[in-house]
């Protein structure tokens, strides 16, 4: 209820449902990424006050595992696969 999804600096098609909107009072908000300057400035800021995102770390081997979780909506935190066992 009351999700939003955000697309900030993609500038590709997106193809939206209505009524996956309004089921659910989600909303759709879109921005541009402010270029590289404002970029680096945001990230400078989000390094001196101790900002990160939650993440779940997983090795790449449980990809399918995490596409899994994905489609039961079993994902507290975003999820971001470490390659380095590829090489």
């Amino acid at each position: 209820m009351d999700g939003t999804l955000s697309q900030v600096g993609y500038l590709g098609s997106l193809t939206v449902e209505t009524m996956d909107l309004l089921l659910g009072r989600k909303k759709l908000t879109s921005g541009g990424s402010g270029g590289l300057a404002a970029t680096a400035a945001m990230l400078e800021f989000c390094a001196a006050h101790g900002i990160t995102a939650d993440i779940e770390l997983l090795p790449s081997g449980r990809v399918t595992e995490a596409l899994g979780r994905l489609e039961r909506g079993d994902v507290r935190y975003r999820f971001v696969l470490d390659l380095s066992d590829l090489g």
